[in-house]
């Protein structure tokens, strides 16, 4: 029986933040199925044209902290529709561009404006939820969306490209924000920070905000994932020491103010939050290995045609979505930590099982892999979800919300950089095995830290 502990939040309110928080994971997917047009209509080559999927991984991944505080100091409601406001008129305008740059600083916009939904919405469900636990019914709908959301990105961007051209996929943005807008207008409460009057308190919020320190940690995860996305290809080495310097100067920085943007005393002092950040990190890192390698093995190795390699990897999204009810009954009843010690035993069960696949696997067997790595994706999901939730102080959870959308992003981007780096040279089942190891590290950490560190709510 569940606890009164655990309240329900209202759907529609649910349902309207799901589709804000839907946006960030669908754009920056969508987009992939367009490139070869895009490609075309600008004249312009693969290194190029990347730049629109680049250009948004670094916008969102330095916009998702930084749109969180400002979510904590001016209001989630607020916030919330200010991005769908920026999505609706960048996604308008990003079909009738001069040149392609123009595209990527739009694409670069965009992405800020989608940063906000996600920190805005576990405000929203915990002012909806006072003083209660994680209500894992409400966190799990949010999981959800973001999973299926992603997922189905390239089917419904292939279907836009192949019936209106590639303008499409930005277009399609311009009725779903409308209808988001009229929703959160009728729908979202007004947090304290959005009752207040902000003209009068303009500057002192502005010196909370902390903008040397904004400056200091976009100057450190811009370099670092510079030099991750260039990883596969010709590193950037001079990004490592602009990355470390900056380091330094921001934990010297942010340890020195009063309020700062990154609360690194916080984090120090909070073990449970800094797990699920690792956690989240290295999760991602091996679902994405997963998730871009097995693909390539498919088509270059096992010589898959295209479409069939894709399909073959649906699972590993699909499953993930429907194991987030599942998740969320053990959640309700045992805690965030039993969904992520079930979740890690089965992606270290699958990354082991990586080492059995060779070039003549047998076809039920490699779906049988994709199956067993797709269960966890909603164990593991849900689980960091509700744990972030739970460790992370009220006045912080815009914050701590943002932080760890850019920490999904540094292990996705990881990803690639370890496929490069492995595959470059050696795109074979032997190849495979070694990125399986890898990946076997990685779940062996996050399992450890699901059993070592202890979870405790944070009221503070």
């Amino acid at each position: 029986m569940v606890s009164d502990s655990r309240p329900r939040v209202p759907r529609l309110l649910v349902a309207t933040l799901a589709a804000g928080t839907l946006l960030n994971p669908l754009n920056s997917s969508m987009i992939a199925v367009a490139l070869v047009q895009l490609q075309e209509a600008f004249s312009i080559g693969v290194g190029t044209v990347t730049w629109l999927i680049s250009g948004f991984y670094v916008a969102a991944a330095v916009g998702q902290p930084l749109m969180g505080r400002l979510v904590d100091q001016f209001g989630a409601r607020r916030l919330f529709m200010a991005g769908l406001v920026l999505v609706l008129l960048t996604s308008a305008a990003m079909p009738f561009v001069p040149n392609f740059w123009w595209l990527v600083a739009l694409r670069a916009v965009q992405a800020l404006g989608t940063s906000t939904a996600y920190p805005a919405a576990l405000v929203l469900i915990r002012a909806a939820t006072p003083g209660k636990d994680a209500p894992a019914g409400a966190m799990g709908i949010l999981a959800m969306a973001g999973s299926t959301s992603a997922a189905l990105g390239p089917v419904i961007g292939g279907v836009l490209v192949s019936l209106a051209g590639w303008q499409a996929v930005f277009l399609v943005n311009v009725p779903f924000t409308l209808v988001g807008l009229l929703l959160a207008s009728r729908t979202l409460p007004r947090t304290t920070p959005d009752r207040a009057d902000t003209g009068p308190r303009f500057r002192g919020l502005l010196a909370e905000i902390d903008l040397p320190g904004i400056a200091l940690f976009t100057m450190t995860l811009v370099s670092v994932l510079l030099f991750l996305l260039s990883f596969s290809t010709e590193p950037r080495w001079w990004c490592l020491p602009i990355f470390l310097l900056g380091l330094v100067a921001l934990i010297i920085r942010e340890r020195a103010v009063p309020t700062p943007f990154l609360d690194v005393r916080g984090l120090a002092a909070n073990p449970a939050l800094t797990s699920v950040l690792v956690q989240q990190a290295t999760i991602q890192l091996v679902f994405y290995c997963a998730f871009f390698s097995l693909p390539m093995w498919l088509e270059s190795v096992r010589e898959f045609e295209t479409a069939a390699a894709g399909a073959f990897v649906l699972p590993i999204a699909g499953l993930g979505v429907l194991t987030i009810p599942l998740a969320a009954r053990l959640i309700d009843r045992r805690g965030s930590r039993a969904a992520l010690v079930l979740g890690s035993v089965v992606l270290l069960t699958a990354t082991i099982g990586m080492q059995v696949l060779d070039d003549a696997t047998p076809i039920l067997v490699i779906v049988g892999f994709m199956v067993l790595f797709g269960i966890p994706n909603g164990f593991n999901n849900l689980g960091l979800q509700t744990a972030l939730y739970t460790a992370t102080p009220a006045s912080r959870t815009g914050s701590s919300g943002g932080l760890f959308q850019t920490f999904r992003y540094l292990g996705a981007i990881s990803a690639t950089a370890v496929i490069g780096m492995i595959f470059e040279n050696d795109l074979t089942s032997a190849g495979l095995h070694r990125l399986g190891l890898v990946m076997s590290a990685g779940a062996i950490v996050v399992l450890v830290l699901a059993l070592t560190i202890r979870r405790h709510r944070v009221d503070a």
